[in-house]
């Protein structure tokens, strides 16, 4: 599997690729594992050997990746989220932005108990903003999955990050 993985990222160049991971780095981390021991590998058959890149390298540059991490706005998945970036930054990767999926209080619901449900989310949308995040977009719940590169591109306004945190 990691070879696979390392032949994407490799590969990618150019394009926009969406690699979808459990919600721990512990992925990562053993990427780079698997890069050091190709590094000491390599050192060992040529002592001037050229300088290799791994996958987890690429990864850290920030010219080559933007990682973005999705979340919901409630409390476990923003700590699982939270618990990603250390893994994440522990590795030398820095999260781009953040997006938050499915939010009840980017919907703006009228039915109180929906609304109370929104209220806590934009709890966790401001810990985001004040403790996580330079940049964050929340995504509100819809009635319709968005599917396609129509429905995607709707999704987006002119300013599809906000630098601020949403009011209660």
């Amino acid at each position: 599997m990691f070879q696979a993985f390392a032949r994407i990222i490799c590969a990618a160049d150019d394009k926009l690729l969406v690699l979808d991971t459990a919600p721990t780095g512990h992925t990562v981390l053993l990427l780079d594992a698997t890069g050091a021991y190709h590094r000491e590998v390599i050192q060992q058959m040529d002592r001037t050997a050229t300088r290799s890149i791994t996958p987890v390298m690429q990864l850290q540059d920030p010219k080559r990746t933007q990682v973005l991490i999705v979340t919901r706005a409630e409390t476990t998945p923003v700590l699982a989220a939270t618990r990603l970036q250390a893994d994440l930054r522990r590795a030398g990767i820095e999260p781009w932005a953040w997006i938050i999926n499915g939010s009840l209080a980017a919907a703006a619901p009228e039915a109180p108990l929906l609304r109370q449900r929104a209220a806590g989310e934009r709890r966790e949308i401001n810990r985001i903003a004040h403790r996580h995040a330079a940049r964050y977009a929340v995504l509100p719940w819809l009635r319709d999955e968005p599917v396609g590169t129509q429905s995607l591109r709707a999704l987006v306004g002119p300013a599809p990050m906000r630098s601020s945190a949403l009011t209660a």
